[in-house]
């Protein structure tokens, strides 16, 4: 039995991690042991436990509890759990999940003391370094052992960095092996797509219809807390209700709606508040979500994750970034980035609601089979 460490921290990663841990648990029980460590990084109920509790996710092994901090105060904390777990557990390789905080620490605590990093999506570039995540996902692809980027793209921006298509075993940090290996989320949509249509009755509590309703996500620091941009955002989905005669449906942490109240232009916060059509809610658990994101008409986000899940469930999808990791949906068409510009916001969101039926979503993030293959290659290695 082979053992390995899952460090999760951040809502999305434990959601991640879960198609691994499914993996293990149907295909690999004999053979894999799996050491999961919650760093504490999101630690509110809706935050973490709830996904434990709604997805059969398994429970941490350990919870370090780091809470929040300063970036340097946070992740050194996790530096040094991590680093006393590690060499308590002796694992074959350590499982680090996108860009987060708990994936720097992981990536600095393993490989400074010579165990095995498994990164899951690596390769993804915003280009964009004054993004914290940027920084994150390039300094743990460049000490990592095995890379799996769910995406063509990810996979070139490996090569352009100068590792090798070619390396033979054994593999190690001088000697990675990078993989176009398909998209573990895409897996958990395809798994929990049917088990939201069971659980889920958010549509009938708020009280939409299936693709009668825009989904909005907003949560990214560089449009929640600049004034200029979030009026643009606010006053741009107030204009697409009233124009498309459509109902939004916004899921909105409550320090984004706080904000609204200070960041806002006042006509636009009254516009907003007396919309109708505009409807705030709190935030949602994972199988919400789907269920929301499955029955919409178009999707209006911020989140890089949100964006796979438009195209997962085949809707067209507004970023409302200046770039987006995920290039091939922008190429394809059925994405487009819109900014903080309210016209490019409007507009693109017309045009998308008025020519839905002439897009096209080919398969670009694998079989659905992501996890097993992950888990094979660790076995390899």
């Amino acid at each position: 039995m082979k053992k390995i460490i899952t460090v999760i921290g951040a809502r999305p990663q434990i959601i991640k991690a879960s198609a691994i841990s499914r993996a293990i648990q149907q295909n690999f029980s004999t053979q894999l042991e799996e050491i999961i460590v919650h760093t504490g990084q999101h630690y509110d109920h809706n935050m973490s436990q709830v996904f434990f509790d709604e997805l059969g996710i398994p429970e941490p092994n350990y919870n370090l509890d780091i809470k929040s901090g300063s970036h340097g105060e946070q992740t050194a904390k996790m530096i040094q759990g991590l680093e006393d777990i590690i060499q308590k557990e002796n694992p074959i390789g350590i499982i680090l999940y996108g860009d987060t905080n708990s994936t720097l620490a992981g990536a600095i605590a393993a490989s400074k003391i010579d165990v095995p990093i498994i990164h899951v999506e690596a390769g993804l570039r915003s280009f964009n370094k004054r993004m914290p995540e940027e920084i994150n996902r390039i300094m743990c692809d460049h000490v990592s052992t095995l890379l799996f980027s769910p995406t063509k793209t990810g996979y070139d921006n490996l090569l352009n960095e100068g590792m090798k298509a070619d390396n033979k075993a054994p593999f190690d940090i001088d000697n990675p092996k990078i993989y176009h290996s398909g998209d573990v989320m895409y897996d958990n949509s395809l798994h929990f797509s049917t088990l939201s249509d069971e659980k889920s009755s958010i549509l009938s509590e708020i009280g939409v219809n299936p693709n009668e309703f825009i989904l909005c996500t907003i949560h990214r620091n560089y449009n929640t807390d600049n004034k200029e941009r979030l009026t643009n955002i606010f006053d741009a989905l107030d204009t697409i209700a009233n124009q498309a005669n459509i109902k939004i449906i916004l899921p909105l942490h409550p320090r984004t709606k706080k904000l609204m109240k200070t960041h806002l232009k006042e006509d636009v916060l009254k516009r907003v508040s007396t919309n109708d059509k505009i409807i705030i809610i709190d935030p949602v658990s994972f199988l919400d979500m789907i269920a929301l994101e499955k029955n919409s008409a178009l999707i209006t986000t911020d989140s890089g994750g949100v964006q796979k899940e438009a195209y997962f469930f085949e809707k067209p999808c507004v970023i409302m970034r200046s770039e987006t990791e995920w290039i091939e949906l922008v190429k394809n068409g059925t994405a487009t980035i819109a900014d903080a510009d309210k016209d490019k916001i409007v507009n693109d969101t017309l045009q998308f609601l008025q020519n839905k039926a002439q897009l096209s979503f080919p398969p670009i993030f694998g079989d659905g089979k992501t996890g097993s293959f992950i888990c094979q290659e660790i076995l390899n290695l």
